[in-house]
């Protein structure tokens, strides 16, 4: 099956009509644009939000707030390279921790032993494939009680919700990616969100050279005019996508596909990925076959993350492009 990317043609005449706009007032870059999509994504979220040109700003914004350059920053192996490359660019070290089988996700067993190990001052928790990792609350409160600062990497996770909450809500400052792939993209973007009003103030310097004092030392992470209206409109359809694939995961493939990842009761998944625990003949292939920890040459063993790269594949689970 061909990929699709989740954008209606109906909303084309409403983007070019933007991208007018934008050519008419002549400001392409810190304009009104995106300025809406910040807006319309803190309205989405309820979570403060700042835009990037990346991921990776937002996350390099975020670790270099908490001035934590040089010590130890725990993140699950179970993961693309990004979330530890962007520690380590930070100038923290990483360790790694191992994950479930259930969700995929990071194991709170397992983040219990290596805080025990490593002392970290940071922890990231990855949301896998489209849901909220099963145990975020477990994780927020152990974080919470140890004084450990949370990173959610929520590049997967557009239009996840448990009872209610939204990813980013349980840490000190959540990630999102607007990369090609994503359940909504808008070619490459990223989004910061957190509660954290001086948070939200050093990214907006962070991303901008650090103007006007430059007592931030930012870089250029500024996301540009015509990206932000490609995200103003792909907000907008987030919900009937999440709806759209939610209900077709449940019609044709969960009957299907009874080793799956099955979420608690009350958690909706963006359906980034449709996850099973059997080898398929037409398979999308697995969202991680290679653990970071290998990567990076870890001598050391974390079971779980080999498991599920060695077992899990994923069924293809695009936005009406089933059909």
């Amino acid at each position: 099956m061909r990929f699709t990317i989740g954008f209606e043609k109906e909303d084309s005449k409403k983007l070019h009509q933007y991208w007018n706009e934008i050519i008419d007032k002549q400001q392409w870059s810190e304009g009104y644009f995106t300025k809406t999509f910040e807006e319309k994504w803190s309205e989405y979220n309820n979570l403060k939000s700042v835009a990037f040109s990346n991921w990776g700003g937002a996350a390099l914004a975020a670790l270099e707030f908490f001035n934590i350059k040089g010590k130890t920053v725990l993140c699950p192996s179970n993961t693309f390279m990004a979330t530890p490359l962007a520690t380590i660019k930070s100038g923290n070290s990483v360790e790694f921790v191992d994950c479930n089988k259930e969700d995929l996700c990071l194991s709170y067993e397992d983040l219990k032993e290596k805080i025990a190990l490593y002392n970290p001052v940071a922890v990231w928790v990855v949301h896998i494939g489209g849901h909220i990792a099963f145990e975020i609350e477990r994780i927020a409160d152990l974080c919470e009680k140890k004084g450990i600062i949370l990173l959610e990497d929520c590049a997967h996770a557009h239009g996840a919700t448990w009872n209610g909450e939204k990813p980013g809500s349980w840490g000190d400052a959540g990630i999102y990616s607007f990369y090609a792939t994503k359940t909504i993209s808008t070619g490459e973007g990223g989004m910061l969100v957190t509660r954290n009003e001086d948070l939200v103030e050093f990214s907006k310097q962070y991303r901008n050279y650090g103007k006007f004092d430059y007592k931030v030392e930012g870089l250029n992470y500024r996301m540009n005019e015509f990206t932000a209206a490609v995200g103003c409109v792909q907000t907008d359809r987030l919900g009937d996508i999440v709806t759209w694939k939610n209900n077709f995961a449940q019609k044709y493939l969960d009957p299907k596909y009874p080793k799956r990842v099955i979420l608690p009761e009350g958690m909706v998944s963006g359906y980034y990925k449709y996850i099973v625990f059997d080898r398929i003949e037409k398979s999308t292939g697995k969202v991680y076959d290679e653990p970071c920890h290998r990567f990076i040459k870890k001598d050391y063993s974390l079971p779980n993350t080999d498991w599920v790269a060695n077992n899990h594949w994923c069924v293809p689970l695009y936005y009406k492009g089933n059909r």
